[in-house]
C-alpha cells in the first residue's frame, strides 16, 4: 500500500516537473531579455537535478545522487560563465553608446563654433 503511494507520488512529481521544464524551455526560447533566458536555463538545470534526485529514490540507485551533485556543480559554473559573458557584452555596449554620445556632442560643439 505504501509502496503504491510512493510510486504514484513519484509519477505525479515527475509529471509536474516535466510540465515546469517545458514552460521554462518556452521562456528560454522567447526571452524577451537575456537575463530571462539565463534564469530559464538555470531553472531547467535545477529541475533536472530534482528529477535525477527523484529517480535516485525511485530506482534505489545511489550513484544517481553523485550524478545529480556533479550536474549541479556544472550547472552552477555554466550559469556563472553565462552571467560573466552577459555582463561583459552589456558593459561593452554601454561603453560604445557613451563613446558615440561623446562624438555626437563634440560634432555639435564644432558645428556651433
Amino acid at each position: 500500500m505504501m509502496a503504491d503511494a510512493y510510486q504514484i507520488l513519484s509519477v505525479v512529481g515527475m509529471g509536474t516537473l516535466a510540465v515546469l521544464m517545458v514552460v521554462c524551455l518556452i521562456r528560454c526560447a522567447l526571452g524577451p531579455r537575456v537575463s530571462d533566458r539565463i534564469m530559464a536555463v538555470n531553472m531547467v538545470s535545477t529541475l533536472t537535478i530534482i528529477m535525477v534526485g527523484i529517480m535516485t529514490v525511485y530506482l534505489k540507485e545511489g550513484y544517481l545522487a553523485d550524478v545529480a551533485l556533479v550536474y549541479a556543480i556544472l550547472s552552477f559554473l555554466a550559469v556563472i560563465v553565462l552571467c560573466k559573458v552577459y555582463t561583459g557584452i552589456y558593459r561593452e555596449r554601454r561603453h560604445a553608446e557613451a563613446a558615440h554620445a561623446r562624438e555626437m556632442k563634440e560634432q555639435e560643439e564644432k558645428a556651433c563654433s
